[in-house]
């Protein structure tokens, strides 16, 4: 168990000036609001804060946010305020803490909108401060590593969340050795029986090559002497859900997986890394295909270095990573080792363009409400496999795999995306559909008669393109809704013998639309287009139900003095108040006059009857012609 002793001795050593008694009182309150709580595995609760705390030491965070990680579960599972802590720490911390609090005392009709709207609000956290996200992995690394003492539902379904969400968020935070142990862990308890046997087997190659490691650190050490480059070489086997995840992609079995050794070298400057990537391809033949240049383009999380992959000695592939002492400081850290905290200052590098994926979390929680969309848009925002293109200009633009021209227009700006009718990728046409590869160079095409199409949904792969596209449809889709609802209501009260222009820019009406719970009087008109709200129930809220029932009598007529022999049209029915409208009789429907019949508007915005009359069909050759009113279900002829 960490003691608190350890966790100061860190914080000491990385932070001279740090705040330890900041750390000690926050240590104090929480082990006198936990006390008495125990956790699923029997130890007390305040074993979980110190590990956290002592995590986040290990990222070499501020005494802020160590001071957080001992609190943070304060208010969640105790009856501690935001206030309270806010009285002891400041507004600071405080913040913290209620970034971190989940919506315990919120209710939502699903189960999804509950996660969603923690993650929301743990986005909107992260964008006010990124140390929020820190504290959160901190948590949940803990809590993966406890996962054993919970049931085996909620195993899976936290490894599930495990994997799905905070693995690929430490990726693209940079901490690759929260990410790597946070997905073994997660594979460990989705996939216990392929980690097992894959544990196993790597177990049992690294014996039968045991002085491997020992012997390829030695031959790189010496040839970086030989060439007079001063470097840090260590070796080890990749993790195991990268080797079973590259199983699955590739369809192979372990024994066919070859480059499962990874050396690092570590050297001073720049100028060395491209140096000892020409030792290393002397010593040992590169894999064509299978070298990465980080350095000169990095990744979206920070991320520098050369990749390379060699054949080594005795025929086994491995791979080799080449960087500079601070690069490798932000591959262990990631913003971690970018973001500083001095008292009475704002973050250093906030508008850093590192920081350019978190403002598009931002900006589409903002435009999704739907928590399966802004669940799926966050999903893939995370992941970072990525292409690399350029503008007509030369600049270069990061996108997911498998991006396509549509995604690019809506990186430049959200018009260029609304209107973008056409792309050439490399001086030629392509299809909107076509799959950006690395090095292509976009030229978007737009028209100001073009707009979006709900097809682009099947293809777009960003996260800000798809948030876009569904603004768009959505805000169209409203505005035919608000039209179309305004026409069925002004058409409607006039009948009643209301003054519709008036009626609908008064106050009663929003009073009315606050009534069906709903935003504004242009929200009630849009639910009514919708087909959510019915014409005959705002109705219902205008006049006095007596007076609305003398309104709705009314009768059928033979309209003989219309109909002409010959007519096409032998069964038709006039229906009131709708132009254009299908009116069709179902086969065993037969009214005579003073029959009661029915009707209902079908998907195709057809009128049909649903009579089942016992009478013969009614013929004279001269068939019946009927007023129809739609809000009215039944009537009878006379």
């Amino acid at each position: 168990m960490v003691r608190l002793e350890n966790i100061l001795e860190k914080v000491a050593s990385y932070s001279p000036n740090a705040d330890l008694e900041l750390i000690k009182k926050a240590y104090v309150v929480s082990g006198v609001i936990h006390q008495g709580q125990i956790r699923q595995s029997g130890e007390p609760y305040l074993t979980h804060p110190l590990e956290v705390a002592n995590i986040l030491a290990d990222l070499r965070m501020d005494s802020q946010s160590v001071a957080t990680g001992l609190l943070h579960d304060t208010v969640e599972d105790t009856h501690t305020t935001i206030e309270r802590i806010e009285e002891l720490f400041g507004a600071e911390i405080a913040g913290l803490v209620d970034g971190l609090t989940k919506l315990s005392r919120m209710t939502f009709e699903k189960k999804a909108d509950h996660e969603a709207e923690n993650f929301r609000k743990m986005v909107l956290a992260m964008g006010r401060d990124i140390r929020v996200i820190l504290i959160k992995l901190a948590d949940r690394l803990h809590n993966m590593r406890t996962l054993g003492s919970l049931d085996p539902v909620k195993q899976r379904k936290i490894a599930q969340e495990t994997l799905d969400i905070y693995a690929p968020l430490a990726n693209r935070l940079g901490i690759g050795w929260i990410k790597t142990e946070l997905e073994d862990l997660a594979f460990m308890y989705l996939e216990s029986e392929s980690y097992a046997d894959l544990k196993e087997k790597l177990a049992s190659a690294l014996n039968i090559k045991e002085n491997f490691i020992e012997t390829v650190k030695e031959q790189i050490e010496a040839r970086l002497r030989e060439n007079g480059v001063e470097g840090d070489v260590s070796g080890r086997p990749k993790h195991l859900f990268s080797i079973y995840k590259k199983m699955k992609e590739q369809d192979v079995e372990f024994d066919r997986i070859y480059d499962i050794m990874a050396f690092r070298v570590i050297v001073k400057t720049l100028r060395d890394c491209y140096g000892v990537l020409g030792v290393i391809h002397s010593a040992w033949k590169p894999v064509p295909g299978r070298f990465k240049d980080y350095i000169a383009i990095p990744k979206l999380n920070m991320y520098q270095s050369l990749h390379t992959t060699v054949v080594g000695p005795y025929g086994v592939r491995m791979e080799v990573q080449i960087r500079t002492e601070e690069m490798h400081r932000v591959a262990e850290y990631g913003i971690a080792a970018h973001w500083r905290y001095k008292e009475g200052r704002e973050p250093e590098g906030k508008d850093d363009k590192s920081f350019a994926w978190l403002r598009q979390l931002l900006e589409f929680q903002m435009d999704l409400k739907d928590s399966d969309e802004f669940m799926d848009s966050l999903k893939v925002g995370l992941f970072p496999e990525e292409v690399f293109v350029f503008t007509p200009k030369g600049d270069i633009k990061q996108f997911p795999l498998g991006a396509t021209p549509v995604d690019f227009a809506y990186s430049v700006h959200t018009d260029i995306g609304n209107t973008c009718s056409g792309a050439k990728v490399n001086g030629k046409m392509v299809p909107l559909k076509y799959r950006l590869r690395n090095g292509d160079i976009i030229e978007i095409i737009t028209s100001q008669s073009h707009t979006p199409s709900k097809d682009w949904l099947k293809f777009v792969v960003s996260s800000r393109a798809k948030a876009r596209i569904r603004q768009w449809i959505k805000t169209e889709e409203r505005a035919k809704s608000i039209s179309l609802g305004k026409e069925i209501l002004e058409k409607d009260l006039a009948r009643h013998g209301l003054e519709p222009g008036k009626l609908l820019k008064s106050e009663e009406f929003e009073k009315i639309a606050a009534g069906f719970g709903v935003q504004s009087a242009e929200s009630l008109l849009a639910s009514v287009g919708y087909g959510k709200i019915s014409a005959a129930q705002v109705l219902g809220k205008l006049l006095p139900p007596d007076k609305l029932r003398d309104r709705q009598k009314f009768s059928f007529r033979r309209m003989f003095d219309k109909w002409k022999p010959g007519d096409k049209d032998r069964s038709a029915i006039i229906v009131r108040g709708v132009e254009d409208v299908l009116v069709r009789f179902a086969r065993c429907c037969n009214p005579l006059p003073g029959d009661e019949i029915e009707g209902y508007i079908t998907h195709g915005q057809s009128v049909a009857s649903t009579l089942s009359a016992a009478h013969p069909p009614y013929s004279t050759g001269q068939e019946d012609r009927v007023a129809w009113d739609p809000e009215v279900k039944s009537a009878r002829a006379l």
